[in-house]
C-alpha cells in the first residue's frame, strides 16, 4: 500500500502527519510513504529526520495586509500558484498512492486536491478548533474529514463531507509516569508544582509574568515548585531576570530552562500548567489530565488558539485570559487561588481528562481502513 501524506509550515501540521504515519505503519508494516511539503519549511527537516522521504511543491499563502515586502510576497505566491498544480500532478502521478492524507499547511492544498480529483481516495486531518483556509477548501474536495473536536463544525459547510471526531494523536510517554514518581525525578518534594513555557522561541508575555510569579511564591517563601521553559526569545533576559532578583535557575523547587526536553516527566509532575494553546498542547493537556491558565497566542491564523482554548475554557478544565488582559496580578492572582484551592485544581484536571479520547489511533485508523476500502473497489 502507497500513502501520500501532505503537510507542511509549522510542527503543528507536519506532527500530525508524522502521527498517522507511524499509526498506519503499526497496523501496515510494508506500507509505503512519500510525504508532500515545501522545500524552506520545517517539513523539510523533520520529515527525512523521521525517516520519511520528501518531495516538495513551491507553495505560499497571500498576504492581506497591503505593504511593499507583502506586494512582493503576493506576487511570488501567484507565480507558485501557476506551477503548483503542474507539480501536484507530477507528485501524485509518479508517486501512485493507494491514498492521501492532508494534514493542513499551503502545501497540502494542491496536492490532495489533484490526488483526490485524479481519484485517489483521500482524507484531512484538521487539528484546531477554527480549521484552517485550506482544510476549509479541501474538505469539499475529499472523502473523509477527521476533526480533533466537534467545534471545529461551527466554522465548516459539514453538509458537504463526511466527518469523524478522531481527536489529536499524542505521544505514547504521555501518561506513563506517575505525579509522584516525575517529583521525584525532578527532585521535587510533593508541593503545589507549576509548568509554565512559551513554546521552544518562548513568549514574550508568558517570561514577563512568570518572572513577576517566581519572584512572587519564592520572595513569599510559599511551598510552590516550579519549572520553567523560556526559550530562545528569552534566553538571555529570563536569566539575567532571575539573577537580578538572587534566585537561582536551578534548586530544590526551580528548575528554569531555554529547553524542556524532557516534558512527559514535567508535565506529569505538574498540578497546573500555564502555556499557549496550540492544539497538539491542548491533547497533551488532557491526555495527561492537567489544570491550566491558558494564554493563547494572538498572532496565529484566524486566532485559532483562542478558539482551542474555549474548549477547555467551557469544559471547566482551564482558566482563558487573552494576551491583551494580561497582567502580573491578574495571573499571580489566578495561581494563588489555586494553589488555596486543590479540589478546584482537582475537579480542572478531571474535566481537562474527561475531554480526552483514547482511541484516537483506533479512530483513526477506522478513517484509514474506509479510504483503502474504497481504493479496493477502483
Amino acid at each position: 500500500m502507497k500513502v501520500l501524506i501532505a503537510c507542511g509550515g509549522t510542527g503543528g501540521h507536519i506532527n500530525p502527519g508524522l502521527a498517522i504515519a507511524d499509526i498506519i505503519k503499526s497496523k501496515y508494516p510494508d506500507a509505503q510513504f512519500l510525504f508532500a511539503g515545501t522545500p524552506n519549511g520545517m517539513e523539510a527537516k523533520l520529515v527525512p529526520a523521521a525517516g520519511y522521504k520528501l518531495e516538495t511543491i513551491k507553495v505560499a499563502g497571500f498576504q492581506r495586509k497591503i505593504s511593499l515586502e507583502n506586494i512582493g510576497r503576493n506576487i511570488k505566491a501567484l507565480t507558485y500558484l501557476a506551477t503548483s498544480g503542474k507539480r501536484a500532478k507530477e507528485i501524485v502521478s509518479d508517486f501512485k498512492p493507494d491514498i492521501a492524507i492532508g494534514t493542513g499547511g499551503y502545501a497540502a492544498g494542491p496536492v490532495i486536491r489533484k490526488a483526490a480529483r485524479m481519484g485517489v481516495p483521500a482524507a484531512i486531518h484538521e487539528q484546531n478548533a477554527y480549521p484552517g483556509v485550506t482544510n476549509k477548501l479541501l474538505a469539499k474536495e475529499v472523502d473523509y474529514v477527521m476533526l480533533t473536536v466537534i467545534e471545529a463544525l461551527d466554522f465548516m459547510d459539514k453538509d458537504k463531507f463526511e466527518y469523524s471526531v478522531t481527536g489529536l494523536p499524542v505521544r505514547s510517554s504521555i501518561s506513563n509516569i506517575s505525579k509522584s514518581e516525575a517529583r521525584k525525578k525532578l527532585g521535587f518534594d510533593d508541593s503545589f508544582t507549576i509548568l509554565s513555557f512559551g513554546g521552544s522561541l518562548g513568549a514574550g508575555c508568558i517570561n514577563e509574568t512568570m518572572a513577576e510569579t517566581i519572584r512572587w511564591h519564592v520572595g513569599k517563601g510559599l511551598k510552590i515548585n516550579h519549572i520553567h521553559g523560556y526559550g530562545g526569545m528569552g534566553k538571555d533576559s529570563f536569566p539575567q531576570a532571575m539573577s537580578a532578583a538572587g534566585i537561582p535557575l536551578k534548586s530544590n523547587r526551580l528548575r528554569i530552562t531555554e529547553y524542556i526536553n524532557d516534558m512527559d516527566v514535567c508535565l506529569a509532575a505538574a498540578d497546573l500548567v500555564i502555556c499557549r494553546s496550540g492544539a497538539s498542547t491542548l491533547a497533551e493537556l488532557e491526555a495527561a489530565g492537567k489544570a491550566s491558565i491558558l494564554i493563547p497566542s494572538p498572532i496565529v491564523a484566524g486566532n485559532h488558539q483562542y478558539h482551542n482554548a474555549m474548549v477547555l475554557g467551557k469544559a471547566g478544565a482551564a482558566i482563558v485570559i487573552e494576551q491583551k488582559n494580561v497582567t502580573n496580578e491578574k495571573i499571580i492572582s489566578e495561581i494563588e487561588s489555586l494553589y488555596n484551592d486543590p479540589d478546584r485544581v482537582a475537579v480542572m484536571s478531571q474535566s481537562a481528562a474527561d475531554l480526552h479520547l483514547s482511541d484516537t489511533n483506533a479512530r483513526i485508523l477506522a478513517v484509514i481502513e474506509k479510504l483503502i476500502a474504497k481504493s479496493k473497489k477502483k
